[in-house]
């Protein structure tokens, strides 16, 4: 029988329990996916300098990464469409957690933490209804799944949270299926719909911002949010492959449509119609996207105007750094951009994924 005496003792004794926070994980700056070259994926932690202070190896190929708030923990995705992803203890290199998507969902790559990091938020394709949702995983019960509720669009891809609990949802539009062409092929091309959808703490729908028509098939599919509640945008064109289209945009909430931004002709057409990744820049005046088709890096103001381009083959990944940018490329190299580029660490054999997450606030 638990008395009060036993109950305060225990309470006591695991109040006295050391907190782990990131600085046991070497105080990681980014979180990145990369392969090595034994063909093994794992999850890496970088420090703000670029050097590697952890390794987690990963079953297959990852794609990105959620990052607890204050314990060093992530949460590290699976490629897209991928049933599974693995919450790492970033101290000690174990895997605490699987996480396997219910019967007619996968994962699209993407989370966020929220309530301080006890609630996941994962950005899931319902394929058995045709519909995107957000799973809802609880930490203090085991990452139990507690439920799921509407993305308010099809294959929502990034979720971010903004300072004051609200969600911005990147729904790309684009409807798959994993027994068709193993889960890439694009089954609606020609009634898409990418949107930006805002949601409260709570998960109701208080903005959604549709493209114009001519540009449904820029798929919405990676966000970056400044300080100050800015959202960036990042777009992957799937219509003629020649078409010049914006690929970045900003938005911020309560303005009536989003800011569509391209480069001079010849700079635009050398991305490929493809965005990969999207930042701002550590000094918070400017925005930038990569696109691994292109083998570039486009800076803009915040005001629309083109600021410049940097050159790199296969680069993908991007994040803020310093007062510039911090990119990943295939072939092992981390670079600052500030702006022309700068190689930082070079891993030979190493092949970085899509993406780097920035961690600039955790200790």
């Amino acid at each position: 029988m638990t008395t009060r005496r036993n109950f305060l003792i225990g309470a006591l004794a695991a109040s006295m329990v050391p907190q782990l926070s990131w600085a046991d994980a070497g105080s990681p700056a980014y979180l990145g996916a990369a392969k090595d070259e034994s063909g093994q994926f794992a999850l890496y932690g970088l420090s703000a300098t670029s050097d590697i202070v952890f390794r987690v190896d990963l079953p297959g190929r990852g794609h990105a990464a959620a990052a607890h708030p204050t314990r060093p923990e992530a949460v590290a995705f699976a490629r897209r469409p991928g049933t599974y992803a693995l919450v790492v203890d970033c101290a000690n290199g174990q895997v605490k957690h699987s996480l396997q998507a219910p019967k007619g969902r996968h994962f699209m790559g993407h989370g966020v933490f929220m309530r301080g990091g006890d609630i996941l938020v994962t950005t899931e394709n319902n394929y058995a209804d045709r519909k995107g949702c957000l799973g809802l995983w609880q930490r203090s019960k085991d990452y139990a799944r507690i439920g799921e509720v509407d993305s308010h669009g099809i294959g929502p891809h990034d979720i971010r949270m903004l300072s004051d609990g609200t969600f911005v949802i990147a729904n790309g539009g684009i409807f798959t299926h994993p027994d068709q062409g193993e889960g890439r092929d694009k089954l609606n091309l020609d009634t898409m719909r990418p949107s930006l959808a805002y949601l409260t703490a709570d998960f109701t729908l208080s903005e959604q911002h549709f493209l114009f028509d001519d540009l449904h098939h820029a798929s919405i599919r990676h966000l970056a949010v400044h300080d100050d509640g800015l959202v960036g945008f990042a777009m992957q064109w799937q219509g003629d492959p020649f078409d010049s289209v914006p690929l970045i945009g900003l938005h911020r909430r309560g303005d009536a449509a989003p800011l569509l931004m391209e480069a001079p002709l010849g700079q635009q057409m050398s991305m490929h119609a493809y965005a990969s990744s999207i930042a701002f820049n550590g000094a918070g005046t400017e925005l930038a996207i990569t696109s691994s088709k292109g083998g570039r890096l486009h800076r803009f103001a915040l005001d629309g105007q083109f600021v410049g381009a940097a050159a790199r083959t296969d680069l993908s990944g991007l994040a803020p750094y310093e007062t510039g940018y911090l990119g990943s490329d295939g072939f092992g190299a981390l670079l600052a951009f500030d702006p022309d580029a700068r190689v930082l660490n070079s891993v030979a054999g190493l092949s970085w994924d899509n993406h780097l997450v920035s961690l600039p606030r955790l200790g």
